[in-house]
């Protein structure tokens, strides 16, 4: 018998060793339990435990909707809790256990905008880079810079999500340039011109999942976009073990990218928007 219980700081590090048998799908849930500490995430936490009390899964239920858990019963028991909650826009998350979620619910939910069905989760470490062109500069976006970052990250989204954040959220450019004070966006510029973008999104002590990679299509074909990654990449190894992403299967230019800079898959997520 797997029952749901909201999450408390009495099991935090019960839950952070659950979720780092799988660090790279869980960076997300990880990054909430660790930095997240506003009530409203850690509301929105729940854990699946056993009859001896052992963790079986971790759920979080907001506008986004996230689970890690491979026994099925405890899946079971995170769908009733879905069953009743209302206004996420994503599901994400591990591809056999998001589908698991996904058809327990599917028949009371609204109809999915959008199902990214298989995507590949790639990580890359020091042992990993493969040489890359030095003649891209990498470096922490400007503040100044806010608008060409909010437009390319606007751009990146229409593309990979199909929405415009724009016209959808009034806060997008107000979290861009909250972003860039953090320094999380990164630019690679050349010749003066900024050539690629991208963030880094939530992290652990594991790992740090990158985001809103994007070359401008004028920027494209001219090796930049694997000079500025493997920069960014070579920057960013100082400060975290390993870095991870996640890719639609079909976007075979973006996998070669990665590939070429060296990162590998090592496991598949699924994303389902509203």
């Amino acid at each position: 018998m797997v029952r749901v219980e909201p999450f408390t700081s009495a099991r935090e590090q019960d839950a952070l060793a659950y979720l780092a048998h799988a660090p790279y799908a869980n960076v997300f849930l990880t990054y909430l339990i660790l930095f997240d500490r506003s009530p409203a995430a850690q509301h929105a936490l729940h854990l699946a435990l056993d009859d001896r009390d052992t963790i079986r899964g971790i759920a979080y239920f907001a506008r986004q909707i996230a689970i890690a858990a491979q026994d099925p019963a405890a899946i079971e028991a995170f769908a009733r809790i879905g069953l009743a909650h209302h206004g996420e826009k994503m599901i994400v998350g591990p591809r056999t256990e998001t589908a698991a979620y996904w058809s327990l619910v599917r028949h009371k939910h609204e109809r999915p905008r959008v199902i990214r069905d298989r995507q590949f989760v790639m990580m890359i470490d020091r042992s990993l880079m493969l040489p890359y062109d030095r003649n891209v500069v990498a470096r922490r976006a400007r503040i100044d810079e806010w608008p060409a970052v909010a437009d390319n990250s606007a751009s990146m989204i229409a593309a990979e999500l199909e929405y415009d954040p724009m016209r959808s959220s009034p806060e997008f450019t107000s979290n861009v340039r909250a972003m860039i004070d953090r320094g999380l966006w990164w630019v690679g510029e050349s010749l003066g011109r900024l050539c690629f973008f991208c963030n880094v999104g939530p992290w652990s002590p594991m790992t740090a999942q990158l985001q809103g990679i994007w070359t401008p299509p004028e920027m494209r074909g001219k090796g930049l976009a694997t000079a500025s990654l493997g920069a960014i990449c070579d920057r960013l190894l100082e400060l975290t073990p390993t870095l991870s992403l996640y890719v639609n299967d079909f976007n075979e230019k973006a996998i070669a990218l990665y590939e070429r800079v060296g990162f590998k898959t090592v496991s598949e997520f699924q994303t389902i928007l509203f």
